[in-house]
């Protein structure tokens, strides 16, 4: 086992190619723990080089609509009318502090995901 910190992107491409040499290790080998401190390494340098951006609030929104198999009028209850609804999901109104908190409930997102600056579209 000849583990050292991915600095490079070349140590990265090996590390990842090391990876799937030892991946179905059986638990308890040798190589089962170079595959957990591999997997540390690799996750530590995606962070660090291939973030991903959180989605912007109404994207979250329709991300967990969709995971949840909800369709607009199912957030009449926590944002108001239908026309409201639409009007959230276009980016034609901004979320008010009620909806962040009964939308953050209802989809089980985190209200810090909802409070997120967006563009409005005129």
């Amino acid at each position: 086992m000849n583990i050292k910190p991915i600095k490079t992107e070349s140590d990265y491409k090996a590390a990842l190619i090391r990876l799937e040499e030892v991946f179905d290790a059986k638990l308890g080998t040798q190589e089962s723990d170079e595959l957990e401190i591999l997997g540390l390494l690799i996750d530590d340098y995606e962070n660090k080089h291939y973030p991903i951006e959180a989605p912007d609030p109404i994207d979250a929104i329709k991300i967990r609509m969709e995971e949840m198999h909800l369709k607009q009028v199912d957030l009449i209850p926590e944002i108001g009318g239908k026309s409201r609804v639409s009007e959230i999901l276009n980016r034609k109104r901004r979320l008010t502090v009620d909806m962040i908190r009964k939308l953050a409930i209802k989809l089980n997102l985190s209200a810090s995901i909802l409070i997120g600056d967006y563009q409005l579209v005129q």
